[in-house]
C-alpha cells in the first residue's frame, strides 16, 4: 500500500509525533491509523512528540572545560522542578561533555552518540521526554579555543558543578602564567554575566544596530535646531558613548570601574609578563528570548474545583 501525504499528515495530527516518524508508522503497519498509532506509542515517539507543545523554559545551562577550550550548552526542560532532577543533570552534563567533541556547534551536537547508548543526544532526550514526563529541548550551544592560553568559563545561579542559570565562557590567549589568565578570564566572565555586552569589540557589533542607534540619534539631535555639522558631531559623541556601554572591551570593568576591560587587560598582561588578547565569549542565560505563557495559578485552582 502506498502512503499518502494525506496519511502522514493525518497521523501527525493525531499523533503530533513528526513526518519521518508518522512516515515509518504507517509503513511499518501497511497504513493501518489504528496501529501506526499504537506503533508510535510503543516507540514512545507519540507521547514525547506531544509535549513537545509545551512551552520548555527552565530547565539548565552547563560549562565544560578541557584543556584550551570549553563549551557552553542550554537544555531545557518545563518546570524548575526537573532542572533540580538528578537524572536531568547527569543527561545535561552528558550532552555538556559530547559538545567539547563538536566544538560547541548544536546541529552536530544533536546527531552525534550519547555516552554509553546507541542513541544520538537528540534520541536520548526523546526518550526521557517519555521517562522524566517534560517536554525538553536541546537549544543552544558554543564554544571557544585558544591556541595558547586559556578559555575560562563561570557559572552564575549554580545548581551544580558546572551546572546553572547563566553560563559564561572567556577565551584569552597569551604564553604567559596559565593561572593568573585563568583568573583573569573568571573575573572577565563575572563581569559578562553581570553585564551582558552585545559584542566584544565596535568591529563586531552588528551593523543593523548601529544604524538604528545613530537614525535615533541623529532624529532626537536634529530636534535642538543645531545646525547639521554639530549635529553629526552630537551623534559621533553619542554612539561613542553607545560603544562604551555594550562592547566588553569599552566597558567600565565591575571588578575596577577605574579601568575599562581593555585597560585591565593590559595591566594584567604586564603583570604576567606576556602580552594578552580577548579573543572572544560567549554568555547564555537560560530560557533568554523564550516567551513564557502566562498563566493564573488561582484561577486554575478555582477551574479545576469547578467553581
Amino acid at each position: 500500500m502506498s502512503i499518502t501525504a494525506a496519511m502522514v499528515k493525518e497521523l501527525r495530527e493525531t499523533s503530533g509525533a513528526g513526518m519521518m516518524d508518522c512516515k515509518a508508522a504507517l509503513k511499518e503497519t501497511g497504513g493501518d491509523m489504528e496501529a501506526a498509532v499504537d506503533w508510535l506509542r510503543t516507540k514512545g515517539l507519540a507521547k514525547a512528540a506531544k509535549k513537545a507543545g509545551r512551552v520548555a523554559a527552565e530547565g539548565l545551562v552547563a560549562v565544560v572545560a578541557e584543556g584550551n577550550k570549553a563549551v557552553v550548552v542550554e537544555v531545557n526542560s518545563e518546570t524548575d522542578f526537573v532542572a533540580r532532577n538528578e537524572n536531568f543533570q547527569k543527561l545535561v552534563r552528558d550532552i555538556a561533555a559530547t559538545a567539547l567533541s563538536v566544538d560547541g556547534d548544536v546541529e552536530k551536537l544533536a546527531a552525534a552518540s550519547y555516552p554509553g547508548s546507541d542513541k544520538s543526544v537528540e534520541g536520548e532526550l526523546k526518550e526521557a521526554v517519555g521517562t522524566i514526563g517534560e517536554n525538553m529541548t536541546l537549544r543552544r550551544s558554543a564554544g571557544l579555543s585558544v591556541s595558547e592560553g586559556v578559555v575560562a568559563s563561570y557559572m552564575h545561579n549554580a545548581a551544580g558543578e558546572g551546572l546553572g542559570k547563566i553560563g559564561v565562557l572567556v577565551a584569552l590567549e597569551s604564553a604567559g602564567d596559565a593561572d593568573k589568565l585563568a583568573a583573569l578570564g573568571k573575573q572577565i566572565a563575572m563581569h559578562v554575566a553581570a553585564t551582558n555586552p552585545m559584542a566584544l569589540s565596535t568591529d563586531e557589533l552588528d551593523a543593523d544596530a548601529v544604524e538604528r542607534e545613530r537614525a535615533v540619534y541623529m532624529e532626537q539631535a536634529r530636534e535642538s535646531g543645531k545646525p547639521e555639522s554639530i549635529i553629526e558631531k552630537m551623534v559621533e559623541g553619542r554612539l561613542r558613548k553607545f560603544y562604551e556601554e555594550v562592547t566588553l572591551v569599552k566597558q567600565s570593568f565591575v571588578i575596577n570601574p577605574d579601568l575599562t576591560v581593555e585597560k585591565a587587560v593590559e595591566e594584567a598582561a604586564k603583570e604576567i609578563g606576556s602580552p594578552i588578547k580577548l579573543t572572544g565569549f560567549v554568555r547564555i542565560a537560560l530560557g533568554e528570548g523564550i516567551e513564557k505563557e502566562e498563566t493564573d495559578f488561582a484561577a486554575e485552582v478555582a477551574a479545576a474545583a469547578g467553581n
